[in-house]
C-alpha cells in the first residue's frame, strides 16, 4: 500500500513537471521571450510617458428653489449610483461644555431611526438591498452619502431623504452612544501615536481651541437629548446643503426624484443658521521641548513644528514640492535620517494645511529611546539646510514628477472627482483650483523652493513634542532644551463620578 501511495506521488510531480516544461515552452515560442528583457532596471533608468491632461467629465449644477445645491454626474460604466451631501456645520461649532455633540448628532441621525422606520428597520432594508446609507459630522463639515444599485435607487434614495428629514434620537441610542464615547475616552492613551497627535494640537492650536478640543466625560454628561435636536434644526437646512450625485442615472428623471424629495423642504426662518465666522487661530506656544513620560515604551515618538497654512495661498504648490523633496523614499530626510545615520524607523516632514483655517507644519517620526535627542538634532539640521543650500535640479524634477503623478488620484473615478467640485464649492475655491495648482507645480523652479523654504519653515518656533520612556531617553532632553516642560495626559474625571 506503502509503494501505491508514493507511485502516485511520483506520478503526480512527474506530471506538474512536464506540464510546466511545455507551458515555459510555449512562453518562449510564442511570445519571443528574452532573457535580457526580464533584468531588472535601476529606478533612474526607467522612463515614462508624459501625464495626460486631465479633463473633468461632463457634470450640472443647478440649486433648488429652498438653496440647495445640487451637482449631477452621470457616470454609466456600472449599474450603480452614488450620493453625497455636505452641510454647512462641523463640530468645531459645538459649544465649549458639549464637546462631542456634533459627533452624536451624526451618529445619532443614522443609528437612532426615523419617525417611520426603527434603526433595526433600516438596517434590514438597506442589508436586503445591498445598500448603504452613513451619515457624519467632521471637524469643519457634516457628510451624508448613499448607495445602490441602480433598479434600487427609487427606494434607498427614499430612506437617505427620510433619514435627512426625520430623525428621531431615539434616546436608547443616545444613552447607547455616550456609553461608547466613555469607553473611548477610557482608552485614548492607549497609543503613543494617538497621545502625540492630539497633544501637539493642544500645544500649537490650544487647549480650548475648537481644532484640538477633545470629548471628555464632563462634556458627554452635558449633552442631552434636546441638544441633539437643537444642533440638528440648526444646520439641517436645505440652503445650508450640497448635494451631488452621481452613476447611472438618467438626468431628468433624477431631477424630478431630487425635487420630490428635497424641493419642498422649506429653511425655517425661525431658527437662523448661525454665522461661520471663524475663531481667530495662532500658536499659542512659541517654542519649546516637551515631553510625556510613557514608562512602558522602547521607542520615543516625536513630533517637531509649528503652525502652518492654507490650500488657497499662492506659495501652497511650491511647498508641496518642498514636502517632496523632504519625504519619501528618494527624500532628504528619509535618505539622511533612516537610510544614512539609521535613527529612524519612520520620518517625514510635511507642510500640511488646511481649506479655511491654518494647518500644521509637522516633522518627526519613531526611534529607539536612546537617539532620540540625535533624532530631533537631525531633523532640524536637514530642515535648516533646505534653507540654506539650493537643491539640485535632479532633486527638483524628483520632486517635481512625484507630485504630479499623485496628482492623478485625485480624478480616479467620477464619484471622486465630484466630491472634490462639492468640496471647493463648500470651502469657496474655483472650480478648476487642481488645474491652477497643477500649472503651477509645473513652473515652480528652484528658487522657489529656497524663497518658500525661508520664508515658511520657522526653526525658531518650533514646538518639539517627545513621548517616551524618560529613563531610556539619553542623552537628556535637557541637551535640546534647558527647560523641557512636561505635559500631563490624565483624563479628568466626570463630576458624576
Amino acid at each position: 500500500m506503502a509503494r501505491k501511495k508514493i507511485g502516485f506521488v511520483t506520478y503526480y510531480w512527474r506530471r506538474l513537471i512536464y506540464i510546466l516544461i511545455i507551458a515555459s515552452a510555449f512562453l518562449l515560442t510564442n511570445f519571443k521571450f528574452s532573457w535580457a528583457a526580464t533584468e531588472a532596471k535601476h529606478y533612474t533608468d526607467l522612463t515614462f510617458p508624459p501625464l495626460a491632461e486631465i479633463k473633468l467629465p461632463k457634470y450640472e449644477r443647478y440649486v433648488l428653489n429652498n438653496g440647495m445645491v445640487v451637482y449631477l454626474m452621470e457616470d454609466h460604466k456600472l449599474p450603480l449610483v452614488s450620493g453625497s451631501m455636505v452641510i454647512r456645520t462641523g463640530y468645531r461649532l459645538e459649544p465649549d461644555d458639549q464637546v462631542g455633540l456634533g459627533s452624536l448628532v451624526g451618529n445619532l441621525m443614522r443609528t437612532g431611526g426615523t419617525k417611520k422606520h426603527s434603526a433595526h428597520q433600516i438596517n434590514q432594508m438597506l442589508e436586503q438591498k445591498a445598500a448603504a446609507v452613513e451619515i457624519s459630522i467632521g471637524e469643519t463639515a457634516g457628510s451624508a452619502s448613499f448607495s445602490a444599485l441602480r433598479e434600487d435607487l427609487n427606494m434607498v434614495f427614499g430612506l437617505f431623504s427620510e433619514i435627512i428629514h426625520e430623525p428621531i434620537f431615539a434616546q436608547n441610542k443616545l444613552d447607547l452612544a455616550k456609553t461608547q464615547e466613555r469607553g473611548q475616552i477610557a482608552r485614548r492613551n492607549d497609543s503613543p501615536d494617538v497621545i502625540a497627535n492630539r497633544e501637539f494640537k493642544k500645544l500649537i492650536y490650544g487647549q480650548g481651541s475648537p481644532y484640538a478640543r477633545t470629548t471628555e466625560y464632563a462634556t458627554l454628561d452635558n449633552i442631552q437629548r434636546p441638544d441633539l435636536v437643537r444642533f440638528y434644526q440648526q444646520y439641517f437646512q436645505p440652503n445650508n446643503i450640497i448635494l451631488g450625485i452621481v452613476g447611472d442615472f438618467d438626468v431628468a428623471k433624477m431631477k424630478s426624484l431630487i425635487q420630490d424629495s428635497f424641493g419642498e423642504w422649506e429653511t425655517n426662518t425661525e431658527i437662523v443658521a448661525k454665522s461661520l465666522t471663524l475663531p481667530n487661530v495662532y500658536q499659542v506656544t512659541p517654542n519649546g521641548v516637551f515631553f510625556i513620560n510613557q514608562t512602558q515604551l522602547t521607542q520615543s515618538n516625536i513630533l517637531i513644528g509649528h503652525l502652518g497654512g492654507r490650500f488657497d495661498s499662492q506659495d501652497y504648490p511650491a511647498l508641496d514640492v518642498l514636502n517632496g523633496v523632504l519625504n519619501g523614499f528618494g527624500g532628504r530626510l528619509f535618505n539622511e535620517i533612516r537610510t544614512r545615520q539609521g535613527l529612524a524607523y519612520s520620518v517625514y516632514g510635511i507642510w500640511s494645511p488646511r481649506y479655511d483655517y491654518p494647518g500644521i507644519f509637522i516633522a518627526g517620526g519613531q526611534t529607539r529611546s536612546d537617539a532620540t535627542v540625535q533624532f530631533v538634532r537631525a531633523v532640524e539640521t536637514e530642515i535648516k539646510r533646505i534653507q540654506d543650500q539650493p537643491i539640485t535640479p535632479e532633486e527638483l524634477a524628483f520632486a517635481k514628477e512625484s507630485t504630479l503623478n499623485s496628482f492623478v488620484f485625485n480624478f480616479q473615478d467620477s464619484e471622486q472627482t465630484l466630491a472634490r467640485l462639492m468640496k471647493y464649492e463648500y470651502y469657496n475655491y474655483p472650480p478648476d483650483f487642481l488645474f491652477r495648482y497643477r500649472r503651477a507645480v509645473e513652473a515652480t523652479t528652484v528658487a522657489d523652493l529656497q524663497r518658500v523654504a525661508n520664508k515658511y519653515l520657522r526653526p525658531d518656533n518650533f514646538v518639539t513634542l517627545v513621548v517616551g520612556n524618560q529613563q531610556e531617553i539619553k542623552p537628556s532632553l535637557t541637551e535640546l532644551s534647558p527647560q523641557v516642560t512636561p505635559v500631563n495626559i490624565t483624563i479628568p474625571a466626570s463630576y458624576k463620578d
